[in-house]
């Protein structure tokens, strides 16, 4: 049986620049291939193939497929035909025939069939005399003549049998198999239509085939009428899931390819008003939250898709679902963009009132998916106590956790993290300090102390000498104290053994003026530390942003296996009750702490190397 998974894995071993480029010459064109389209004459080149992709699109005929459709649709090959030539160039078996497979791709084309006429139907009851109201709604609303043919507005009748009679060649099964006709629960009373008395929308698959309908009420007052839900989606059916679709996908795909942006938008009137004003690359979902396959298809698309909510709670609450949705697939390369619209306006709203150009200028500068996340949490409850900012953190590190990809989750923990110490934890007021007084004269815990505490930290082990080397670049750069203050907190709860020079920085720190960028123990000497050369931060000659980045990096290397040692001590303790998923998470969290101490003697030896070309 060719199954989704099966069919990847063969377009994934192929290289389809190499399959077109048999036949047709192609041309370099930055991360793509160009040429002169074969499937309609050209003189200037609009037939691009894009191998990361895994497709050829012409934006002159808007040929577009993958390397079976090449071979069908170019080569004049049998889809089985296709697959078993790349299948051997691929070195893969074709799986062997399941007639299964084969009667239900059969019951799928079948049921095409239903949904071409539905929409044949539905467009022709538009036009009639009993789509006099949905005409109507449409010119209410802005709507184009050719907006809506090119959308495929319709219109059923507020019937309960009228589509069985239009409709009368196919079986009655197969109407309702395809979400067309409801058969009653009881079995007792006849069948009758699904849509009534509502403007009917095709939702089309990516081939673009009619797989499915949305179709909106005309009822003004759908609570005092019981004219049902506003929008209703047809069911999922052998030809429709709705986690799996996005609605004007098969448009917004090659329009996405040309601008270079893909825009996802709440509904099908969002899509149509946007197109209508010439943005012709948005999709939506189906009335539901985007799923993780709406997202990979999307990724698919571009890098960034941009996420536009509505300006209301409803809108805020779809895009944080979203955002935590998207977090545990992120990868390098691979984010969202967010959008937020102006209270009480969606897109319609917006292109309506303030016309095209001002969507433009939203979607021209969407906020980076950490900045959403960060401002959507803190929105979200008051912040008035303590309590209430340790609720915010514990909300930022749930979300973090969720992230799969190791390096993302660093970044993302320590930019969130900042960001919460700078809003918890503000300057506070400073002692007065005096031309000529030093710092170690101040009545807190001195230098000195920090000296003394970091020469015993140093003698320990290779973990504890880099933490000694991260708080003496701290105590050399003390304008970043404040910026970790958080991190090395959380650090000195659970490393006894660095807490005491910790708590000693700290002190100090907090005594300083604002205008202070010297070292805090500079009258005495930092301490000489055995790998002090390893580290940029703890040069004279290192420039300030460079030891800050340096200082940045380490820290959060610092803090990250603690937080991993007692994620493992909680997995251990969780084995009595639940051995099958302890086990497993335990070996998750040993590798990511082979991970980080891999990446901490990278960190050492690059830092070494850059010391000694310096030197050189």
């Amino acid at each position: 049986m060719l199954t989704p998974q099966w069919l990847d894995a063969l377009r994934a071993r192929i290289t389809l620049s190499a399959v077109i480029g048999r036949s047709v010459r192609l041309q370099k064109a930055g991360r793509e291939f160009r040429a002169c389209c074969p499937f309609h004459d050209e003189k200037s080149p609009s037939f691009y193939v894009n191998d990361a992709k895994g497709f050829y699109h012409c934006f002159g005929c808007q040929a577009h497929g993958d390397a079976i459709r090449w071979l069908t649709d170019h080569q004049g090959l049998a889809f089985m035909d296709a697959v078993k030539e790349l299948a051997a160039e691929a070195g893969m078996e074709v799986p062997a025939p399941d007639p299964r497979a084969a009667k239900q791709a059969e019951k799928r084309a079948g049921l095409t069939d239903v949904t071409e006429a539905a929409q044949a139907w539905f467009v022709d009851r538009l036009r009639s005399a009993d789509g006099a109201e949905a005409r109507a709604y449409l010119q209410r609303r802005r709507i184009s003549d050719a907006t809506a043919r090119e959308f495929g507005f319709g219109f059923a009748p507020d019937e309960r049998q009228a589509m069985k009679t239009a409709l009368a060649r196919f079986d009655e099964a197969l109407l309702v198999e395809a979400g067309m006709r409801i058969a009653p629960k009881d079995g007792g009373k006849e069948h009758y239509d699904r849509f009534r008395g509502r403007l009917m929308l095709p939702i089309h698959n990516a081939r673009g085939q009619v797989i499915a309908f949305g179709g909106r009420t005309l009822a003004k007052d759908v609570a005092k009428t019981g004219g049902g839900a506003k929008y209703l989606n047809s069911p999922d059916t052998p030809l429709f899931d709705k986690g799996r679709t996005l609605y004007n996908l098969h448009r917004a795909a090659p329009a996405a390819r040309k601008s270079g942006r893909i825009v996802v938008v709440e509904g099908y009137m969002d899509v149509i008003a946007l197109a209508q004003a010439g943005i012709a690359e948005a999709v939506a979902p189906m009335g539901t939250a985007l799923t993780e396959h709406q997202l990979e298809l999307l990724w698919r698309q571009v890098e960034r898709p941009i996420l536009c909510f509505d300006g209301d709670a409803a809108g805020q609450r779809a895009a944080l679902k979203a955002i935590a949705r998207a977090l545990p697939l992120l990868r390098p390369g691979h984010t969202l963009g967010i959008v937020r619209l102006p209270a009480g306006l969606d897109p319609d709203d917006l292109v309506r009132q303030h016309g095209a150009k001002a969507m433009e200028a939203l979607l021209d500068n969407p906020q980076p998916l950490a900045d959403a996340l960060w401002q959507f949490e803190q929105a979200a409850t008051p912040l008035a106590t303590p309590e209430d900012k340790a609720g915010l953190k514990a909300r930022l590190l749930e979300h973090v956790e969720t992230i799969q990809h190791p390096d993302i989750r660093v970044l993302y923990r320590r930019e969130l993290l900042e960001r919460f110490s700078a809003f918890a934890f503000p300057p506070r007021p400073q002692r007065e300090w005096k031309p000529g007084q030093r710092r170690a004269d101040l009545p807190q815990r001195s230098a000195p102390e920090i000296t003394a505490k970091l020469q015993r930290l140093a003698q320990g082990g290779a973990r504890d000498a880099f933490a000694a080397a991260v708080i003496a670049g701290l105590a050399r750069h003390p304008d970043e104290i404040s910026r970790h203050e958080e991190a090395l907190v959380e650090l000195a709860r659970s490393d006894p053994n660095v807490a005491p020079a910790i708590d000693a920085l700290i002190a100090v720190s907090e005594s300083l003026d604002s205008r202070g960028g010297s070292p805090i123990s500079a009258p005495i000497g930092l301490p000489a530390l055995p790998d002090r050369n390893h580290y940029a931060f703890l040069h004279e000659g290192t420039s300030p942003d460079q030891a800050r980045e340096d200082l940045a990096e380490a820290v959060s290397l610092l803090v990250e296996r603690p937080a991993l040692e007692a994620a493992l001590a909680a997995a251990t303790l969780r084995f009595e009750h639940d051995p099958e998923g302890s086990i497993a998470e335990q070996g998750r969290l040993r590798e990511r702490m082979l991970s980080l101490d891999a990446r901490l003697k990278r960190f050492g030896r690059r830092k070494a190397a850059a010391h000694g070309s310096r030197e050189h």
